[in-house]
Formats: structure tokens, C-alpha cells, sequence
């Protein structure tokens, strides 16, 4: 542990995950977590790996095909722990090693929270797991008593626990492929005992710990924090308008809403909405949306989720500050305000940095996806959205990627999980050393 102690808190970030990655990897390619017998291969154990500790989705393979029980409680492991935050693991060793969690450990905690409080952040952590637990487990139940009506109890119960895992943490794997391989929960898109428990764990998972811990403790609306009410309005909107788009774009496509009832094309475009927040359960097939649906789905990938939670993406909360940006510009207001608050200009650039940088990387890969697999560039940039805001739907593209393809996904997937959060810290803990010189201003025609 000492040597841990000399790292800085995003090589220590990174190396937690990746090492994670490779104890998965490694039992994955055991036979014995193989249904067949025989070992998936290197490539493939890497990819479903990184994709359940990222909690992203994307597969190489159908999950309850290709995995034994065996492997199917790796996986679960691995989400669990991407899902609920490797933060959480380090802790405990630090407490088992040292006795004592220390102020450079208490932050790296917190941030993994979403919050700079440091006072009883230990204390604030068992609650979380706590509460994870507790909603995980009322999702099992409701999905295990509709899984009874059609399979024994002990498959049932194997069936509600695992999806309640994979859909609390924003994962997007299932087990279903004895119904249909590569379908995902699309065999259950009108079913609303199935769907809408799906949803509810989805959602509150990617909440964020801090929004679940203030609402609880505080119980009025005006008395909740900016950023808390901030979370709990873009959800609401993205949810709400979400399932809007998603029904224009998909209400008579053969495909997808089609040949559905209006009740079940709300059920099935309220789903869409939700599982585009980084959880990654195909109820309809994405490689059948219109083209406008594929748009408005890579539009809500790429927002995800909120801080602090299983959920990934750009964050919410960031996504707003960009809109509020363009609002203040477009209005010549100097400032940046919301709910008669001032946001920093430190905190502008940096939303803005994060945004730039994940459409730059979207564009930028799904460029060398298409020179590199047989892929057009919608299903190139659909698929490097997904990775990189570990949202794991795909236009049915993931088997098709080449070797570069697949190790590109692999990079995109834990950039999602571990970049997006250490580049986060770097804004949060930036060097405070000025320079010794600065270099004369320019002038430059901008637009």
C-alpha cells in the first residue's frame, strides 16, 4: 500500500481499473467460464471485460451463449464493481492495511461520490452501498416475481438478480439469449413488469449517490442545492423529451414502433429514452431506427447520466452548463447564471473542454472504424458514442469490428469509465504554479 501511497490520484485511478480489467479477463478466458468448455480467446474475454468493468454493454458474444453460470458471476462481479465504483474497494484495503482512511484517501472517495465534503465521508459511503443494495435488491424481487410466471424459482431469482445488477449499475448486459441470442430485452418490449423495473433501477442509478442522499435529508425542493436540482430537472427533461423524439422519429417504423399499440409505443419509447442514458438494453433493434432516431439516440448517449453515479457520458449537470454558455453568449449577458446563481467561468471552460473532447473523440473514431472494418460511418459513429459514453447499444455492429476495430472500442470503453473521471479531477485539483513569462496577446477573427 505504501507504494500506492507515491502515486497521483489519476495514475492510481487508472491503474485500479485496468488492473481489474485484467483479473476479469483472465477467469474469463478459463474454460470453465465458457458454456462449451473451451476458452473465448484472449480477445474476446479482454473486450467483456473492459465492457463490464466500464459498464458499457457491448459484446462480442451473447452473454448466457457464450458464458457458463461461472462466468456469468464474473461478469456480474466486474459490473458490480465498475457500477457501484472501484473507490469503494480501495477504501476497504486501505482500511484493512492502514486502520485508518486518510485525508488523501477521503478525497479520492469523495470525488468518486460527486462531492467535496470531507466531513464523515466514510460514514457517507456505507450509506451509499448501503442504499445501492437496497434498491438493487427491490428490483430483483419485482423482476424475479415476473420471471416466476414463466421459469422455476431458482431460475427466476438467477434471472431478476442479474438484470437488477446490470440495470442498477447502467451496464446493458443480460442473460436472455436462451430466447432469442443478440435480442437483449427486445423479446420483452411490451412488457411492462419487465420494462419499467428496468427503468426505475436505470434511473436511479444514474442519479448520483449525493442528489439520492440530499433529497432524502433535506425533502423540499427549494432548500436542495443548485446542482441537485439541476440533476433532477435535466433528467426529468431528457426523459420527457427523449420519449417525445423517439416516437416521432420511430411511430410508423415497421421495424421498431411500428406494429406496436400506442400504449406500447409509449412503454417501448420511454425505454429507449431511459436505457440511452448509459444503460444499454436494446428494447427495439437499433440497427432498424430511422435515420432521425439514430440521431436523437447518439444525441442522448453522449449526454448520459450524473456524477456521481453508475451512469456515464458527458454528465448531465455539464450538458446544461454548455446550454446555459450559449444561452449567455447569444444573450451578450456576461455571465453565466442559473437559479440566481453565478457559475465560475473556471467551471464553463472546463464543461466545455469535456464536451469538445468526447465529440471530438466520437468523430475522430468512428473515422478509423470505417478505414478499418466494414462499418458505414452511422454505424462507425454509433458504435464509438456508445463505447465512449459506455452506453454498450449498437446498430449490430460489434461483431463486425476488426481486430484494430475491437482494441479502439476496448480503449474508447475505459476511456469512458476512467478518463472522463481523472481529467474531471484534474479540474478539480488544477497545478496552482504560475508561469515565470507570458507570451503578447494576438488578435484572431473568430466566426
Amino acid at each position: 500500500m505504501t507504494g500506492f501511497g507515491r502515486l497521483s490520484t489519476n495514475l492510481l485511478i487508472s491503474l485500479i481499473f485496468l488492473i481489474i480489467i485484467l483479473l476479469g479477463t483472465i477467469l474469463l478466458l478459463l474454460p470453465a467460464a465458457s458454456r462449451s468448455g473451451t476458452s473465448c480467446g484472449w480477445m474476446t474475454a479482454l473486450f467483456t471485460a473492459t465492457s463490464a468493468t466500464c459498464v458499457t454493454g457491448l459484446s462480442l458474444v451473447d452473454t448466457y451463449t457464450q458464458w457458463s453460470p461461472f462466468g456469468q458471476i464474473v461478469l456480474a462481479c466486474l459490473i458490480e464493481i465498475g457500477g457501484l465504483g472501484f473507490m469503494s474497494i480501495a477504501s476497504i484495503l486501505i482500511l484493512l492495511f492502514r486502520g485508518q482512511v486518510g485525508m488523501k484517501q477521503q478525497m479520492l472517495i469523495a470525488q468518486s461520490l460527486g462531492t467535496s465534503d470531507m466531513q464523515d465521508i466514510v460514514k457517507m459511503q456505507k450509506w451509499m452501498l448501503k442504499m445501492c443494495l437496497i434498491i438493487q435488491f427491490g428490483g430483483m424481487v419485482l423482476l424475479t416475481a415476473r420471471f416466476l410466471c414463466q421459469y422455476p424459482f431458482d431460475m427466476a431469482i438467477r434471472l431478476g438478480l442479474f438484470h437488477s445488477v446490470s440495470a442498477f449499475c447502467n451496464a446493458g448486459f443480460d442473460i436472455l439469449g436462451f430466447r432469442l441470442p443478440g435480442s437483449s430485452v427486445g423479446t420483452y418490449a411490451t412488457d411492462p413488469f419487465i420494462l419499467l423495473p428496468l427503468s426505475a433501477l436505470i434511473i436511479f442509478g444514474g442519479l448520483g449517490y449525493i442528489v439520492w442522499e440530499e433529497a432524502i435529508r433535506v425533502r423540499r425542493w427549494k432548500k436542495l442545492s443548485v446542482y441537485a436540482r439541476l440533476v433532477l430537472l435535466t433528467t426529468l427533461a431528457l426523459l420527457l423529451s427523449g420519449t417525445l423524439m423517439i416516437l416521432i422519429c420511430e411511430y410508423q417504423n415497421p421495424k421498431t414502433l411500428g406494429p406496436m399499440t400506442i400504449p406500447q409505443k409509449l412503454l417501448a419509447a420511454f425505454f429507449q429514452s431511459v436505457t440511452l442514458r448509459t444503460a444499454g438494453f436494446a428494447g427495439i433493434p437499433q440497427e432498424a431506427l430511422t435515420d432521425a432516431g439514430k440521431s436523437v439516440s447518439m444525441f442522448l448517449m453522449l449526454i448520459g447520466g450524473s456524477s456521481g453515479s453508475t451512469a456515464g457520458g458527458l454528465k448531465t449537470v455539464t450538458f446544461v452548463v454548455v446550454l446555459l454558455f450559449l444561452r449567455s453568449r447569444m444573450t451578450g449577458k456576461p455571465t453565466v447564471t442559473v437559479f440566481h446563481r453565478t457559475i465560475p467561468s473556471s467551471l464553463v471552460i472546463n464543461a466545455l473542454s469535456i464536451y469538445g473532447l468526447m465529440v471530438f473523440l466520437s468523430v475522430f473514431g468512428a473515422t478509423l472504424l470505417t478505414m478499418t472494418s466494414p462499418l458505414s460511418l452511422t454505424e462507425a459513429l454509433y458504435e464509438c458514442v456508445s463505447a465512449i459514453a459506455t452506453v454498450g447499444l449498437s446498430c449490430n455492429a460489434t461483431s463486425r469490428l476488426s481486430l484494430p476495430g475491437k482494441l479502439l472500442i476496448c480503449l474508447y470503453m475505459y476511456f469512458g469509465r476512467v478518463g472522463i473521471l481523472t481529467i474531471s479531477l484534474g479540474f478539480l485539483h488544477p497545478r496552482t504554479t504560475e508561469p515565470r513569462y507570458r507570451y503578447a496577446d494576438t488578435n484572431l477573427l473568430i466566426g
